[in-house]
């Protein structure tokens, strides 16, 4: 699936993924290909991608290697899922 991870200055992350885990209000959350449709609002945690997504160099600095995992850290925010392409607008 194609992920997007959106700030109000720039596209932060824009790539295939096989998965991503969000810290939803309700609890953290993940999404693999071909999910149901969704809107959710994110808290503050991590936008969590498997080990071996491929990150650019000019954000590569802003993500976190935690327990395996590639990990952006968020204040909040928004996602969107339809037709296997994921938007994250965050804080």
């Amino acid at each position: 699936m194609h992920l997007e991870i959106v700030s109000p200055e720039q596209i932060l992350f824009s790539g295939e993924v096989n998965e991503v885990s969000l810290p939803g209000a309700n609890g953290e959350f993940q999404m693999l290909n071909n999910h149901a449709p969704l809107v959710s609002i994110l808290i503050e945690g991590g936008i969590k991608l498997s080990a071996d997504t491929p990150i650019p160099e000019k954000v590569e600095s802003q993500f976190k290697n935690i327990n395996g995992k590639k990990v952006f850290p968020i204040n909040g925010g928004i996602v969107e899922l339809k037709e296997n392409k994921v938007i994250v607008l965050v804080d």
